[in-house]
């Protein structure tokens, strides 16, 4: 009785129990399914709602590509709106990285099949390019192609799926080596430029442009002619191609710019120094308006434009003439006799000489106490002169004298204000300092103090001192304006996408220079140069003979190799490339001077036989264009763009 009751009573306890734990968990699996839902609910409203835009455009990503527009760069024109550089269509090949399996071997696959002769520096700059890119931006893998490879393409276009054609605009230069050191060129960008426009925030600007400035206006002038990219949203297929486009935004065009360059004057400038080394530039004194800059041999940029092949460019890089020197602006010369006009005015400025004071010049110098004799040029000398006669007849021991008792600190102090061993302030980016010597850069160099022996060949442009041409123009244009500061430059205006133009040029200095006690001091050195060209024993007097206008000028030459002191320069007995170089200043006309030319042309001898013709003929061509006053005609804009000029000396000086 009693185990049944036990039995019973434990039946009822269990049941109890289970029931209790039953309605336990049916509680905590509704709590957690409440509170899983409500985590269900919370995400899709995350999802649908706070992130919707962010998930709509991952998802339009899809089938929705953004493509940049390259912006069309910018045309360059010469002073008479005759076009310098320009962009002509052609075919490329590209390639959208994303959509090729392997990039190194569809490109190596395409180079083999279109015959792109594409080497492994090639191909290996194409891949590291592309890295810094978006994956669907497109990276160029060659240019130029013509119509067998465009079909070629066509035909096989299936096997690679990530490559296109596509029609661009590149640049071309329609004078060819015309211009080429002043304009420079555009080529590929490479690894060190795209990191220097990542570094500068420029980078996306640059997602449609495979080109950039590598030298010359090109260069300086990038931000002004690259112009502002635009894009295209265009919906594509699984496989990456274009179905349609839904949006264009259009890229903003780079501004058209005119350089102060007049084409004619550089084409005759570029025929004077034909078959020569050396250099011509043309400036206007007032305001540093070049008219003609040359730098000769040149090279054709448009090989660099296309991606120069490397046997072209070693060619250029061995060529013994050096064609890729902008000899404006990086060749190093020793000024010689060019700088004693300058001399002049820190001689008078110093009062170490007056305009009356007599010298006697004998076929030598020597320094007091000293041996050694600095020969003047003329063997037995000058005789008795002023200081008007020893600029006319380039007396070069009137100018040891002057050196000497100046010392090089004063004449540092003045040829450096002068602009001598600076940067001339031109609108482009290679140039070189050349020296203005000075007691500390020898120090420095040779670790050796300055000596009085130093200082004589200073007086006459040699030894030390070493200048580039644009910095003889830039100190005889500071001359003709009196120690008014003058910079040199090549740009005249600027056109805006809207039809604006912008005087963007650089603006002339009105500060000094120089300045000296006494105005007439610049006159001085002035009539001593129009002696130079006027006067009865003038160096430059045969080759201005019978002008219409009076110009002024003064020659030099400068030895490109010592010679013994007992010794005869004999050119006939040296390698031509250790033959005197000729130099020549001139300005023109005499009062309110509005045209300045200098000229280097290396190992051809005297400046007064030599470079003097090249200045006057250049003058020549100068004055016949300001008195015809008219911009070229159409026939004659279509010979200059086959390189002709439209005049000869033969016409100018008739007309003059």
């Amino acid at each position: 009785m009693k185990k049944a009751q036990v039995r019973r009573f434990n039946k009822v306890k269990d049941d109890v129990i289970e029931k209790a734990v039953f309605r336990r968990r049916l509680v905590v699996s509704i709590f957690v399914m409440f509170i899983l839902c409500l985590i269900l609910f919370a995400n899709l409203y995350y999802l649908q709602i706070v992130k919707f835009d962010s998930y709509t455009t991952r998802s339009n990503d899809n089938s929705i590509k953004v493509v940049p527009i390259a912006p069309p760069r910018g045309i360059i024109y010469d002073r008479n709106h005759i076009v310098l550089a320009e962009n002509r269509p052609l075919f490329s090949l590209e390639i959208i990285p994303e959509n090729s399996k392997n990039l190194r071997a569809d490109i190596l696959g395409l180079n083999s099949m279109l015959n792109l002769n594409l080497e492994e520096d090639d191909i290996d700059n194409i891949i590291e390019r592309a890295k810094y890119r978006r994956g669907f931006v497109p990276a160029l893998i060659a240019e130029n192609l013509n119509e067998k490879q465009v079909a070629k393409f066509a035909v096989n276009e299936y096997l690679y799926p990530g490559a296109h054609i596509e029609a661009t605009l590149k640049r071309f230069y329609p004078l060819g080596d015309t211009l080429t050191h002043a304009i420079g060129y555009v080529a590929r960008i490479n690894t060190r430029e795209l990191e220097q426009l990542t570094q500068n925030g420029k980078i996306n600007n640059y997602a449609a442009t495979n080109d950039i400035g590598k030298q010359g206006i090109e260069k300086y002038y990038e931000d002004l002619l690259h112009g502002t990219s635009g894009y295209k949203e265009v919906e594509v297929d699984s496989r990456g191609r274009v179905l349609r486009t839904l949006n264009r935004f259009s890229p903003i065009p780079g501004r058209d710019i005119s350089l102060t360059i007049d084409i004619r004057l550089q084409l005759k400038a570029q025929e004077l120094l034909k078959d020569k080394r050396g250099a011509i530039v043309m400036l206007n004194p007032q305001n540093g308006e070049i008219l003609a800059f040359v730098s000769s041999p040149s090279y054709d940029p448009n090989p660099f434009v296309r991606g120069i092949k490397k046997k072209e460019y070693s060619a250029l890089l061995t060529n013994p003439d050096k064609p890729l020197i902008n000899r404006v602006t990086q060749g190093g010369y020793a000024p010689a006799s060019t700088v004693k006009p300058l001399l002049v005015v820190m001689g008078l400025n110093e009062d170490l000489i007056t305009p009356s004071t007599r010298f006697f010049g004998g076929p030598f110098y020597q320094i007091p106490g000293s041996t050694h004799k600095f020969r003047d040029w003329r063997r037995w000398g000058h005789g008795w002169m002023d200081m008007l006669r020893a600029i006319e007849i380039s007396a070069d021991t009137y100018f040891y004298d002057l050196a000497y008792r100046a010392g090089i600190d004063r004449i540092n102090s003045y040829m450096t204000r002068l602009g001598m061993g600076q940067k001339s302030g031109i609108d482009i980016y290679e140039e070189s300092l050349g020296n203005m010597p000075s007691r500390a850069w020898k120090k420095r160099r040779y670790k050796h103090d300055w000596f009085p022996g130093d200082t004589i060949s200073i007086g006459i442009g040699q030894g030390y001192w070493t200048t580039t041409l644009i910095q003889l123009a830039r100190a005889h244009a500071i001359l003709t304006q009196n120690g008014r500061n003058i910079v040199p430059h090549l740009l005249k205006s600027a056109l805006d996408p809207t039809g604006k133009t912008d005087d963007i040029s650089v603006a002339t200095d009105q500060n000094l220079a120089l300045e000296v006690k006494d105005p007439t001091y610049w006159e001085y050195a002035k009539e001593g140069m129009c002696r130079v060209i006027n006067g009865k024993e003038g160096t430059g007097r045969n080759a201005f003979i019978d002008t219409k206008y009076t110009a002024c000028g003064k020659s030099g030459t400068a030895q490109v190799i010592s010679i013994k002191q007992d010794a005869r320069y004999n050119a006939a007995s040296l390698k031509e490339e250790h033959r005197d170089n000729a130099l020549f200043v001139a300005f023109a006309p005499k009062e309110n001077p509005t045209a300045l030319v200098a000229i280097i042309a290396e190992n051809i001898g005297g400046g007064s036989k030599q470079a003097a013709p090249m200045a006057r003929a250049l003058l020549d061509d100068y004055f016949y264009y300001q008195e015809l006053n008219t911009p070229p005609t159409q026939e004659q804009i279509a010979e200059i763009s086959k390189g002709i000029s439209v005049t000869s000396n033969d016409e100018a000086d008739n007309e003059l």
